[in-house]
């Protein structure tokens, strides 16, 4: 257990073992490997010892204990298994059973309670209460509480884990019942769909009503967001029939709706599982020679035309935050030493590049620079610009049993989101007001004397600079145009200066703005006023947004870095990789996906290849992104489905294998790189992404590049040319078990690095204080275009919708939803359901709409996981100033009513 430094002697049964001190009795008997029952325990919960099925004798104890409960002390004599300890255990579950079906032990094998009745001969009594909880109307979910045994695991594991407090305890007595609250449908009564009460449930009472039994089971990464959870699989027959979660330091025994159940899209329908060309509009399957042979001689044709109108820099390749980290080094050593470009890019630099950007200019390394698990150990929380409960589950219920516990939260949104409901301080910033907040945030430190000086002296320069550029920052006059009271943000600054340590944790609503850059260095400013970095319980922490888009941009995937994000300008960087890869390199400027785009419309640029990314969806501004799409000559989908990039621009379709159909591994956001398992064969002619670009590389003449048998053999590349992933064997991703480390990790000997920045940061002794101005987005709120309209994810769906869409998470969430306040819904005369169009300066689109208190007015929010709805015809062309992301946080738009 975490912080236990010295061991007690115990015996079991007659055998010495030793264990850590604060362990349980259960904990000793577990880990000597002797099986004692137990019902109302489950290890992610608080120990009640209610069951008493664990029951043991310790000899100079007066009675049996719970062995649940009871902690280790040294010189124990423990007995598990005596005749007399036998028969109470028989007695307990006699009473236990009392009440549960006759016949459900014998027609459902496999229940653990079930298993409990036949192993200690005892049979159910059938007493059923005449008025009992059912509700089937879950699409992944059954309820039927005449099974249940009130052990109140549900209960327990939804408020201990989940945090949701969906299932309640109602009545008294021989009237004690288990329903959801107010004993609504799970639906209505808040239900996140977690799983985690089916997962725990011992007798079927809550039963997860799609599972099948698996005939083997393969760990694995979860495919949606950037936490990382770790996941068992169940297959049978050629199929994913069930996902549980696995027992790791990531997830801590835990999935979201997403990972637990949105699974099935593997099998969908409509799934592509055979190369196709493209003729005029229609598709024609093709064999994988023909595919490969035309996408070979197509970039051909334009790598031997002369610039503007071809060569190497007309082409672009975009790596994939679905994909493997072994898939994305392949994708940009192809684009490199193929097709001799650095026009490489991925979906980061729609989302965090800015983070990336300016944690390494501050700090020396882009990426967060603490654990999860400092989750538990800040005193202060400060979410800035995203919604962890939705987009992150599960890291977002660590968040909120950490401010049960008691930890102090700050919640920077303009919604009131479940975790601004909690915090101490909301600061409802309005959009594209981020700037003048945080620098307000920061005059405040100043001014109150509420800095690190011992930090500031030892570590921290620029500190007379930056206070100079404060100056229009005072809280008093930038509250108003801010949204937030100059109190507030004053509380929050005093919270996360004086309440430490603070945690910093920071989403999209920071990155996608115009000045996303500057907004992520206004966070770092805040830490290192603070000292509030290089501590337990500190940092700043982005919450990647998809499940391995920090492994692609790390594996080289993004024009300016080679794989382990070293500069391509760094002379030993560039001579190390070209020695390793046998080849003159090319250095000059590569172009990033904006880039491409730009010149795509200009006419320099020629050819795409995205594998893994709807890039015509999922791009700001869907007018440019189209007149951008359509001149270019060559466009290469790589992926599971008929995007909507490949329906109106594709010329080449060539079909993947899903992350259940490969091996590999993805890097999460606090810097784990986790295995990824095969579970099936890939479906019909599908392929893992880096067989696609071997055989591609074959036709132009570079096999011998990419002739690594297996995806261990590219990952032990990666290590050689990476000196701080050079310990992270695949190996010792397997013998790490629950936890994988955490890189810089430069030998297999290393531990890991949990934290950045102890003594040193990654590029100096000392960093630097950034000066930030402020510059308001180009995007005005008048008359004609009075609203802000800001987008996000919701926690059934997932990002395009590829995914979550074709499993039944669609039930969940069927479509996007204009959410509006009741004061400007009021004034435009519109309920709940009615349909809007909502029009900007660059296009419009209908949304139904869902008015909501959280939203101020003003303001709106919207998802974009619905691609027949097209929210990306509305969003701008802003972008930020330094690395281009989109401001999608941030669109002026009028909205009125849909006519019939």
């Amino acid at each position: 257990m975490p912080g236990v430094d010295r061991t007690v002697s115990v015996t079991i049964n007659g055998v010495a073992r030793e264990h850590d001190e604060g362990a349980t009795l259960l904990d000793a008997m577990k880990a000597a490997g002797v099986d004692v029952p137990h019902l109302c325990h489950d290890d992610r919960l608080a120990p009640i010892g209610a069951c008493r099925l664990c029951i043991v004798s310790v000899d100079g104890f007066g009675r049996p204990v719970t062995a649940c409960n009871t902690p280790v002390r040294d010189g124990m004599a423990i007995h598990t298994h005596t005749p007399e300890l036998e028969a109470l255990r028989r007695t307990n579950l006699s009473l236990i059973a009392d009440r549960y079906p006759l016949t459900i032990a014998d027609d459902e094998p496999g229940l653990a309670f079930g298993e409990l009745l036949a192993t200690y001969k005892v049979s159910a009594g059938g007493q059923i209460p005449d008025t009992v909880f059912r509700d089937e109307s879950h699409p992944y979910l059954a309820i039927d509480m005449e099974r249940c045994i009130h052990c109140y695991r549900c209960v327990r594991i939804c408020e201990q884990v989940e945090g949701a407090d969906v299932w309640q305890v109602w009545g008294r007595g021989a009237e004690t019942a288990v329903a959801p609250r107010d004993r609504l449908s799970l639906l209505d009564a808040g239900c996140t769909s977690c799983g985690a009460c089916a997962d725990t449930c011992p007798t079927g009472a809550i039963a997860d009503k799609r599972a099948r039994p698996a005939d083997q089971w393969t760990r694995s990464t979860c495919v949606y967001c950037g936490v990382g959870c770790q996941m068992e699989v169940g297959d049978a027959d050629g199929q994913i029939v069930t996902v549980r979660p696995a027992k790791s330091v990531v997830n801590q025994g835990h999935l979201c709706v997403k990972g637990r159940y949105a699974f099935e899209f593997n099998r969908s329908d409509d799934r592509v599982i055979t190369p196709m060309i493209r003729s005029g509009d229609r598709w024609s399957e093709v064999s994988w020679d023909d595919a490969l042979d035309e996408t070979a001689a197509r970039l051909q044709a334009i790598l031997d035309r002369e610039p503007p109108d071809g060569g190497p820099d007309a082409i672009g390749i975009l790596g994939s935050a679905r994909a493997t980290n072994e898939e994305n080094y392949y994708a940009q050593k192809f684009a490199r030493v193929v097709v001799g470009t650095n026009n490489v890019d991925c979906c980061g630099r729609v989302c965090h590049q800015p983070t990336a950007k300016a944690m390494k200019m501050m700090l020396g390394t882009g990426a967060a620079t603490n654990s999860f698990d400092d989750i538990e150990r800040a005193k202060t929380i400060f979410i800035a610009g995203c919604n962890p409960l939705e987009n992150h589950p599960i890291v977002g219920a660590r968040i909120r049993q950490a401010v049960r516990r008691g930890a102090k939260l700050i919640v920077l949104d303009p919604r009131r989101t479940a975790l601004a409901e909690i915090a101490d301080v909301h600061l409802a910033v309005r959009p594209g007001r981020n700037i003048p907040l945080l620098g307000a945030l920061a005059s405040v430190i100043l001014a109150e004397s509420l800095v690190d000086r011992e930090f500031l002296a030892s570590r921290v320069d620029g500190v007379d600079e930056y206070v100079r550029s404060l100056q229009s920052f005072d809280p008093d006059d930038i509250a108003q145009a801010c949204g937030v009271s100059a109190q507030d943000i004053r509380s929050a600054a005093r919270l996360y200066a004086t309440c430490n340590p603070s945690m910093c944790f920071h989403g999209l609503g920071i990155t996608e703005h115009l000045q996303g850059t500057d907004g992520v260095s206004m966070l770092v400013n805040l830490a290192l006023l603070t000292g509030n970095i290089g501590k337990p319980g500190t940092g700043i922490n982005p919450l990647r947004g998809q499940n391995n888009v920090q492994g692609s941009a790390h594996m080289g995937c993004e024009p300016r870095l080679l794989a382990g994000g070293q500069p391509l300008r760094d002379p030993e960087v560039l001579s190390k990789f070209q020695s390793a890869w046998g080849v003159t390199l090319p250095t000059g400027r590569g172009l990033n996906l904006l880039e491409m785009m730009d010149n795509a419309t200009a006419g320099s640029f020629k050819a795409l290849w995205a594998f893994g990314y709807d890039v015509y969806l999922t791009l700001a501004n869907e007018a440019a992104t189209a007149r951008a799409m359509s001149k270019l000559e060559l466009v290469v989908v790589q992926d599971l489905f008929m995007n909507k990039t490949a329906e109106r621009f594709g010329h080449i379709f060539l079909p993947a294998a899903s992350v259940f159909e490969k091996d590999g591994t993805f890097m999460n956001s606090d810097r784990r790189v986790q295995r990824v398992r095969r579970v099936l064969s890939p479906a019909g002619q599908s392929r893992p992404d880096s067989w696609i670009f071997a055989q591609v590389a074959k036709r132009l003449g570079y096999s011998a590049h990419f002739e690594h048998p297996s995806a261990e053999a590219i990952w032990d590349e990666i290590r050689s040319v990476w000196p701080a992933g050079a310990g992270l064997s695949y190996a010792r991703l397997d013998r790490d078990l629950p936890g994988a480390p955490q890189w810089p990790c430069p030998d297999e000997e290393h531990p890991g690095t949990p934290m950045l920045h102890q003594e040193r940061f990654a590029h100096a002794e000392r960093a630097s204080l950034r000066p930030v101005a402020f510059t308001p987005s180009p995007e005005k709120i008048d008359p004609a275009y009075p609203y802000r309209l800001t987008t996000g994810r919701h926690l059934h769906q997932f990002n395009a919708g590829t995914m979550t869409r074709r499993t039944p998470n669609i039930q969940l969430r069927s479509t996007d939803e204009l959410e509006i306040s009741p004061v400007d819904a009021e004034a435009l005369g519109l309920q709940s359901g009615d349909w809007a169009t909502v029009q900007s300066r660059h296009g419009q689109i209908d949304l139904p709409v869902r008015v909501l208190d959280r939203i101020r007015p003003g303001d709106l929010f919207t998802t974009f996981h619905d691609p027949d709805l097209f929210v990306n015809r509305v969003t701008s062309s802003v972008r930020d100033r330094s690395e281009k992301t989109p401001e999608y946080k941030f669109t002026a738009v009028t909205i009125t009513a849909r006519d019939s």
